[in-house]
């Protein structure tokens, strides 16, 4: 039998930790200064750890791991106006945290191949590098590709040396090869020398390249002969064409594709990736300024992707007969979203409410859309919860309230203010809302 009340004292460090792990951030670091246990437990319990990585951190690198010695997830930050710390500090980084599976590098530009080489000696159990605005170059990476069997993602953003360093030298896969995932290039200048690792990275899954100089058809080319598991696929502002979408027509089992501000892509390679990658859900399309993929390009979609769920189409002229098909042969689109398109009226959003049972979120920014729109889609489409109006001219408060009224449980962002009498007469239902939009345009 028990003799004693028990105390907060009695309680065991896992169940302390447990606690400590439900807290805020500022919740924990008061929690933190209670006495010496509440520090030594909280310290013993953050496996996440940020730091700003400027040079007068390396002075203090031990007291800091001393009490965060289980750090897992570590981010290190430095602004562009302050020296970052070196590759000696690096190193004992890699020392004090040999467990370590996810790092992140911003603005760390003191850093050099020789230090990220040494560290990824260290640090052999990485899972997940994110690198952006560091200096160091190929041999770096090809020093974290060699070392850590089991990296499964790389996401790598503004990395200067890789473009000013030896052009001769490629990125190569190593060992990481046969681990890889996802693989992110964004705002990179020389961004094919990566070419070997994602060809040579046969498990990879997703692929993002955003931003990236130079013609990327060739890579596609040689990437899509080896890569044949790409599940999700990302290009934005590049220089690619229909022969390189030709090329991803290769991917069969390809469910995610961005196509966002290709001005080469037109409707015929469009068609090339839809006729044989017919599992995709996801499809978001941005025309920018050429507006080379239309109604053709998306009858084609209609007519092989059945299972289709998202659909995004900015800048892209669709008509009557194109939405007619993507909502009939379509019918597990859940969320549509349509930006920028002169072609897109009162006419197609009725034809959007009367046949597209399955949606569940619509978005509408910048198109000739009035009130009879609004109406429309008060009487139609069961599953609507929400929809998102932007920079439409001629959907007024009105329009909203009205839709507002006819169906209570759906939420309804407006970019212009609504009359009070109007939300009023929508009901009391906390699940109605009508305020200023703002964020992104896409549907989340």
């Amino acid at each position: 039998m028990v003799d004693h009340d028990l105390t907060i004292s009695d309680l065991p460090d896992a169940c302390l930790a447990r606690v400590f792990h439900f807290l805020p951030p500022l919740d924990r670091k008061q929690c933190s200064l209670v006495c010496r246990w509440w520090l030594f437990v909280e310290g013993q319990s953050h496996h996440r750890l940020t730091l700003n990585a400027r040079t007068d951190l390396a002075s203090v690198l031990r007291s800091v791991f001393n009490r965060f010695d289980s750090v897992t997830k570590l981010s290190l930050k430095c602004d562009r106006k302050s020296v970052s710390i070196g590759d000696e500090a690096l190193v004992n980084i890699s020392r004090y945290c040999e467990n370590l599976i996810r790092l992140k590098l911003r603005s760390c530009r003191e850093l050099t191949d020789t230090g990220v080489l040494k560290f990824a000696k260290n640090c052999r159990k990485l899972r997940k590098l994110s690198v952006g605005s560091c200096c160091f170059g190929a041999m770096g990476v090809n020093g974290v590709m060699d070392n850590c069997l089991f990296l499964e993602e790389l996401s790598v953003k503004r990395l200067q040396t890789v473009v000013d360093g030896n052009p001769t030298e490629e990125i190569r896969p190593g060992v990481a090869g046969s681990a890889l995932r996802m693989i992110s290039l964004k705002d990179m200048y020389n961004g094919q020398r990566f070419e070997p690792l994602i060809s040579g990275s046969k498990k990879l899954k997703t692929l993002r390249i955003v931003r990236c100089y130079g013609d990327w058809d060739k890579v596609l080319q040689v990437v899509t002969k080896n890569v044949k598991e790409l599940v999700e696929l990302h290009l934005e502002r590049l220089q690619v064409s229909d022969l390189g979408l030709a090329a991803v027509s290769g991917c069969r089992g390809l469910e995610i594709l961005h196509l966002l501000k290709t001005p080469d892509c037109s409707n015929l390679g469009l068609t090339s990736v839809v006729e044989k990658c017919t599992l995709l859900r996801k499809l978001h399309i941005d025309g920018w300024k050429t507006r080379r993929i239309n109604d053709e390009g998306l009858i084609s979609v209609a007519k092989n992707c059945p299972n289709l769920q998202e659909l995004v189409l900015i800048n892209v002229d669709i008509t009557r007969a194109g939405l007619d098909l993507l909502s009939t042969n379509c019918r597990k689109l859940e969320r549509l979203a349509l930006c920028g398109s002169e072609t897109i009226g009162d006419a197609e959003i009725s034809c959007i409410a009367a046949k597209c049972r399955a949606l569940r979120k619509l978005c509408i920014k910048s198109c000739p859309v009035s009130d009879y729109g609004m109406e429309a889609l008060a009487v139609g489409c069961p599953n609507l919860v929400k929809v998102k109006v932007k920079k439409c001219k001629g959907v007024t408060s009105d329009g909203v309230g009205w839709l507002m009224a006819s169906r209570g449980s759906l939420t309804v962002n407006l970019d212009a203010p609504v009359v009070e009498n109007q939300i009023a007469n929508a009901g009391n239902d906390s699940r109605v809302l009508a305020v200023v939009a703002v964020g992104q345009d896409q549907i989340r």
